[in-house]
């Protein structure tokens, strides 16, 4: 019985947050999914990046825009900096951990990207210092985190802050968020494609 209780109270947990969520941050997520139609419309891509939980969701977020989501669409321009084991290793080993992403930003990104961190507490440093390098070479900029938003709220354009300490529920969210941005970026690009999905 105390498994089933565990369970069903982290069920409602979720589902409490996501709808507080959408409640104080709708629009938010409607405008983020605005920036990133018209960054790819613009011929400009998505740069991802986060550790951990994050980082499997900063490439899941790539993977859906490069390969598809729901409806067959062209590929969208979507790179995860988390992902090369030789770039991350040889700027932890020879500069810092905390410039995996900033050195990244500055060698990938140009204006008209858009650099989107994902940190669950807000504070990751190496997020904060990919958003600050964003910022200096004039990306825009989205956030995904929670709590109280932290120093990266203050550096995003966007920031989509989930209203939780609690890393699991913060990442359930996330992942909520990406997937609604997916089908909005879509639908605004692509909403033709939708009326052959759905006639």
């Amino acid at each position: 019985m105390l498994l089933w209780a565990r369970l069903e109270s982290a069920v409602q947990d979720a589902i409490r947050l996501k709808s507080r969520f959408v409640v104080a941050q709708g629009q938010e997520v409607l405008a983020a999914a605005r920036l990133l139609a018209n960054t790819f419309k613009g011929g400009g891509k998505a740069l991802t990046f986060g550790n951990g939980g994050s980082a499997a969701d900063a490439q899941h977020l790539a993977a859906e825009l490069v390969n598809r989501f729901q409806v067959e669409r062209p590929p969208l321009a979507a790179l995860a900096l988390t992902t090369d084991t030789s770039i991350l290793t040889s700027i932890a080993n020879d500069y810092d951990f905390q410039e995996v992403f900033a050195k990244q930003v500055r060698a990938l990104g140009k204006p008209g990207d858009v650099a989107i961190g994902l940190t669950t507490s807000g504070s990751s440093p190496n997020v904060v210092r990919g958003l600050e390098a964003a910022r200096q070479i004039g990306l825009q900029t989205l956030v995904l985190t929670g709590g109280d938003g932290g120093p990266v709220a203050a550096l995003a354009d966007l920031a989509l802050i989930v209203p939780s300490g609690v890393t699991p529920r913060i990442q359930e969210v996330h992942l909520t968020i990406i997937h609604i941005l997916c089908d909005l970026v879509d639908y605004l690009l692509f909403p033709e494609k939708f009326s052959e999905a759905t006639g």
